[in-house]
């Protein structure tokens, strides 16, 4: 072969390889195609309890402050939303099998989650892990759980902070009811979920917890709750990513978390005031 048939040859391969690339780059996130192609919306929620996602025992419905994103996301996106019951345990796998599309699953940004999954950037919360136990415990601080059986859920990014900051033994249950049955049957000293959800179940059952409290006033590591998605899926995290920021500006996440009860919307109204200023 001469030198300008192995050239043009080599401008070819080039040309194929850029054309290949560039077909990559512009199909790198099918999942936005997807929803819209079917017209549903599927996301992954936990239905642990109030705030965030329960069955109203009157019309058997699924509510919550997660349930109501979802429904608002699938609206900006002009499509359906369905819904898939995950729990702690099984989430990430749900998510990673295209089960669901997103996870809006009370899941907390870490630095090890963003590690094997993408998230939208804009956080939809703010929530740390508080302990609740016995009234007549005598632990007055995340200190005093030194030694002591804790129990979380599977997966919780409490599971961490207390091993390694507190030396507390840590029990991991499959859900948050679970833990919790746990810390009443005397099986650990406290139990850490989400404060929101255990402030208000601690408020709405007053007699089934009538000898527990919340322990500590702080609550354990106050991270970002976020959207999760598989990696690589850019141009769903940048649609999501614009509707969170239009509720928040819009106030709508303000008023899903009032009409949710959600016992701290600090957060929430600083993100407002500042969004819809802009």
């Amino acid at each position: 072969m001469n030198f300008a048939k192995r050239t043009s040859a080599a401008i070819f391969a080039a040309a194929l390889s850029c054309g290949a690339l560039f077909t990559t780059i512009a199909h790198a996130d099918a999942t936005l195609d997807r929803i819209k192609g079917r017209g549903a919306l599927t996301v992954g929620v936990i239905l642990s309890g109030a705030p965030f996602g329960y069955i109203d025992p009157a019309s058997q419905e699924q509510k919550g402050y997660n349930l109501d994103i979802a429904k608002a996301l699938a609206d900006k996106l002009g499509v359906k939303l369905e819904t898939v019951t995950v729990t702690p345990p099984n989430r990430v796998q749900f998510l990673q099998q295209g089960k669901v599309d997103i996870l809006i699953a009370n899941m907390q940004y870490t630095e090890e989650r963003a590690k094997i999954l993408d998230y939208v950037p804009t956080p939809y919360d703010r929530s740390g892990g508080a302990a609740v136990g016995r009234k007549d415990s005598g632990l007055k601080d995340w200190s005093d759980l030194k030694g002591k059986p804790v129990c979380v859920s599977q997966g919780s990014n409490y599971t961490q902070p207390l091993i390694e900051q507190y030396g507390a033994e840590v029990k991991a249950l499959p859900s948050q009811p679970e833990s919790l049955l746990a810390l009443q049957g005397g099986n650990c000293v406290a139990a850490v979920h989400v404060g929101a959800t255990v402030g208000l179940l601690l408020q709405d059952r007053p007699e089934d917890w009538k000898d527990y409290k919340i322990l500590f006033p702080t609550e354990l590591v106050p991270s970002d709750s976020v959207i999760w998605l598989r990696k690589g899926e850019g141009d769903t995290s940048a649609a999501l990513d614009k509707a969170i920021l239009e509720l928040h500006a819009n106030g709508k996440l303000l008023d899903y978390a009032k009409a949710n009860r959600l016992l701290n919307t600090t957060f929430l109204e600083e993100e407002h005031k500042k969004l819809e200023a802009k």
